[in-house]
């Protein structure tokens, strides 16, 4: 739908390159190897409006333009944009509407990550990256069904009190949260990752996890200083309309 819209130009500026820069990272979700076929999906929060856009449903990763990027309230409903959007856009709305920090999510099936969700299974702490990352094990969020709020509020009350920006939900996949969308991706990135490196340890016994202070310690140094001097990380060869990536977020 195309109607006139009650927002200024500014948050339609926000909503053209939120538009551009979701669908390029769909990209690396597909370079990573983290999705197959028409699963999966990206969002972003418009900055200075409770607006999102978000991929449509069922439309092969290939023919994913700006254009055919859906904008919805943070109910989930479509505003502008010629698909229906993705089957998890009432789950992502819910994320927005509850944690105001979160510019961007990821979903997605990746295999290593979604056994371990298939197992309902925290990954446990045994890696430095982990640490760095995850600020500890990375979480298992309840078993939801998909297609209302069900999975948003999982993900809301897996991510309260947690470190960690990825969920493991149970029976289902990887949900990841950032300050940005790109943010969102690294993250679905590293706990795919990590969520393999363990896998393979384990066939060789029982990996010994860290202790709590030696997390504690990593997590703090890669938070603050991890990365050049005055500049924020960003991911390499990420697309050109991608926002650097804020490190610090809340603990």
């Amino acid at each position: 739908m195309t109607a006139a819209q009650p927002w200024g130009q500014a948050v339609q500026d926000a909503i053209t390159a939120l538009r551009r820069e979701v669908a390029d990272l769909h990209r690396e979700l597909v370079r990573y190897g983290l999705v197959a076929w028409t699963a999966g999906n990206i969002s972003g929060r418009v900055p200075g409006a409770d607006l999102m856009v978000i991929k449509p449903s069922g439309v092969p990763y290939e023919d994913l333009t700006a254009e055919t990027m859906v904008l919805t309230d943070l109910d989930g409903r479509v505003l502008e944009g010629d698909w229906a959007a993705s089957s998890d856009a009432a789950a992502h709305a819910y994320v927005y509407r509850h944690l105001p920090w979160v510019g961007g999510q990821v979903h997605t099936h990746s295999p290593y990550a979604t056994a371990w969700a298939a197992r309902r299974e925290p990954i446990p702490c045994v890696l430095t990256m982990m640490a760095d990352e995850f600020g500890g094990p990375v979480p298992v969020g309840p078993f939801a069904l998909i297609g209302d709020d069900s999975i948003g509020r999982g993900v809301v009350e897996t991510l309260t009190g947690s470190r960690s920006r990825a969920v493991l939900m149970a029976s289902h996949g990887v949900f990841t949260a950032g300050t940005s969308p790109v943010s969102a991706v690294k993250t679905a990135v590293l706990v795919e990752d990590v969520a393999r490196t363990v896998h393979l340890a384990c066939q060789l016994g029982r990996p010994v996890e860290l202790s709590q202070a030696d997390v504690d310690h990593l997590f703090e140094r890669y938070q603050t200083v991890y990365g050049q001097p005055g500049r924020a990380t960003t991911i390499l060869d990420a697309p050109s309309s991608a926002k650097p990536l804020q490190r610090k977020e809340p603990q």
